[in-house]
């Protein structure tokens, strides 16, 4: 059986596997590759390094579920940390976004995704199991529900808040700042730090 040109030519091969990245189209892909072939060749093997290592080093760790070479993560081995307080995020750009604005002195949940019924996500497919298995081992004085504001977001906030109200904790929510509809992935500094400063009760 002949390849198939994308298998037989290296170039197309790449753009390709390239293109399938989010955000980069056929053409981006193209640019990608050449600017690859007309760097040195190291370039070509620090990077091909660079992503076996992710793929092999890189976990959840074991308390926060976020994604880090070692296992605890810097910010749940920092004792500077304030343990008392758990923010819930959805994703790890969600939650380096938050870092970013230097606001936020507490602890970090991730939940990788949102509650959306229609694409068969639902609380299994989400760190919520782990959550309450970390508050039981882990006792908190607030939660701070920053997920997303659209409609998954808002509907994953309200089911934890269900959730954690029999347990007697603090539940906020970021609120003032975040536009509906946007992620806290592209918010600028100044808005996610007025959000968290402004966070209101559930």
């Amino acid at each position: 059986m002949a390849d198939t040109p994308s298998a037989a030519d290296p170039i197309a091969r790449l753009a390709t596997l390239l293109a399938r990245l989010p955000g980069v189209g056929e053409r981006t892909a193209q640019r990608l590759v050449f600017f690859i072939l007309r760097s040195p060749p190291s370039y070509a093997r620090e990077l091909s390094e660079a992503v076996a290592r992710v793929v092999s080093e890189v976990r959840l760790c074991s308390r926060c579920c976020t994604l880090t070479p070692r296992d605890p993560c810097a910010i749940c081995a920092d004792p500077r940390r304030d343990e008392k307080v758990l923010c819930v995020v959805e994703s790890v750009p969600d939650l380096l976004a938050l870092e970013r604005t230097h606001e936020f002195r507490g602890r970090y949940h991730v939940l990788h995704g949102a509650l959306s019924p229609l694409d068969g996500v639902g609380p299994d497919q989400l760190k919520v199991r782990e959550l309450l298995a970390r508050l039981q081992s882990e006792p908190a004085e607030e939660i701070i529900l920053a997920t997303n504001p659209t409609v998954e977001g808002e509907a994953t906030a309200l089911y934890l808040a269900r959730l954690l109200e029999p347990v007697g904790l603090r539940l906020t929510r970021i609120a003032q700042g975040v536009p509906m509809g946007g992620g806290l992935e592209y918010a600028d500094q100044v808005t996610l730090a007025r959000a968290l400063s402004g966070r209101r009760g559930v």
